[in-house]
């Protein structure tokens, strides 16, 4: 009795034990049918938005061919600046500064006055060197005087030495024929001696003229060397005049260039010195200094047409490339590269190039604004 129990609880706690039965399998083919049927599914489901995808997968591959077909035409850097010439104002005369009727950031033209330093010490120099050149001036028309009077007088004495051997020989001839009479006894002893007395006078005449025309071609070349010092001094003074005329003008700072006053330093009342530096004057006329690689030259040449991007203003203007400097940046710096010492290793370099613009922008551009070019080399 004590059995039965048992027998008839086992099946009972089987029955309260057992798992679930499990779902039937699906075959592994049939799996994979139905997986990828799923996406062709979802296409055939939405045919619009199938369309529209494969509409822009299409624009985005001819886009990307078109950019790679135009891009590779262009060779283009980040590394490119705008750049100029500035001029530096320096004064080269001392002074006090009396007026300046410019300011900063002003745009001024060619002529424009920019500095006036009191030129009063100046003006008195330049009438000083003036009254200098009136002297001088009288003392060469003296000496030319005095040239022109003694060449009076040579000629004079020239004459008169003419005379006196023209005296001199006729007396000679009158002795010669005395004396030939006497020893003839033709003539008298006494006209003889009178004859030959004559003779040595006229031969004193004629050395006396001849030493007082030496004495007066001496004079001359005195009075030649008067002349030459007066016409030296002249030369000097007029040289002073000058000095003072450029000096005069120096207490004037005129632009040279239309451009653009910067670094104005310039105040009325302030004592000027030479070498002293009153402004920059920034030109209108820029252009684009671009650090291209040296592996994108290969094809660049001047005239070819770019694309200039100028960051400030966010749009490009046109422009052309105008030279390609002969040699990298870094040869024409301060301390260039040795790359004969110590451990070498190579790095692109980067050579500039100027690209000018095709027509002067109307923005505001200044040396050292950020640009992009692209120049077209194919």
């Amino acid at each position: 009795m004590s059995q039965q129990p048992t027998a008839e609880l086992a099946p009972r706690n089987e029955r309260r034990t057992s798992p679930p039965e499990a779902p039937p399998r699906t075959p592994p083919a049939k799996a994979r049918e139905e997986k990828a049927a799923g996406p062709l599914n979802i296409l055939r489901r939405h045919p619009i938005a199938t369309g529209v995808g494969v509409i822009v997968v299409i624009a985005a591959m001819v886009a990307g061919v078109l950019w790679y077909l135009q891009a590779r035409h262009y060779e283009s850097t980040d590394d490119a600046f705008i750049d100029g010439r500035p001029i530096y104002i320096g004064l080269q005369v001392s002074g006090v500064i009396e007026e300046v009727p410019v300011t900063d950031n002003q745009i001024v033209k060619p002529g424009d006055l920019l500095v006036r330093i009191d030129k009063r010490d100046y003006q008195a120099a330049v009438d000083s060197a003036q009254a200098q050149i009136e002297q001088a001036t009288a003392a060469v028309a003296n000496a030319n005087a005095q040239v022109y009077e003694q060449a009076a007088n040579i000629e004079q004495v020239g004459r008169q030495v003419v005379e006196a051997q023209a005296a001199l020989e006729f007396s000679r001839e009158e002795n010669t024929r005395y004396q030939t009479l006497v020893k003839t006894g033709a003539g008298t002893v006494q006209r003889a001696q009178q004859s030959e007395s004559d003779l040595i006078s006229k031969q004193a005449a004629v050395s006396g003229a001849q030493f007082a025309q030496a004495s007066a071609e001496r004079q001359t070349r005195v009075l030649d060397a008067q002349l030459k010092s007066a016409q030296a001094q002249l030369a000097a003074a007029e040289a002073q005049k000058a000095k003072a005329d450029a000096d005069l003008g120096r207490t004037e700072l005129h632009a040279t260039a239309e451009g653009r006053v910067t670094k104005l330093t310039a105040a009325v009342g302030q004592l000027a010195t030479p070498g002293q530096g009153v402004m920059i004057l920034v030109p209108l006329d820029v252009w684009v200094t671009a650090n291209i690689k040296e592996t994108q030259l290969a094809d660049m040449r001047p005239g070819q047409p770019a694309d200039i991007y100028i960051d400030s203003y966010g749009h490009s203007f046109p422009g052309h490339v105008d030279s390609i400097q002969s040699g990298s940046g870094t040869v024409f710096s301060l301390l260039p590269a040795q790359n004969a010492t110590g451990n070498y290793v190579k790095v692109v370099q980067r050579i500039p190039v100027k690209i000018t613009f095709d027509k002067k922008p109307d923005v505001l551009l200044g040396p050292g604004m950020s640009v992009v070019p692209a120049v077209r080399v194919r």
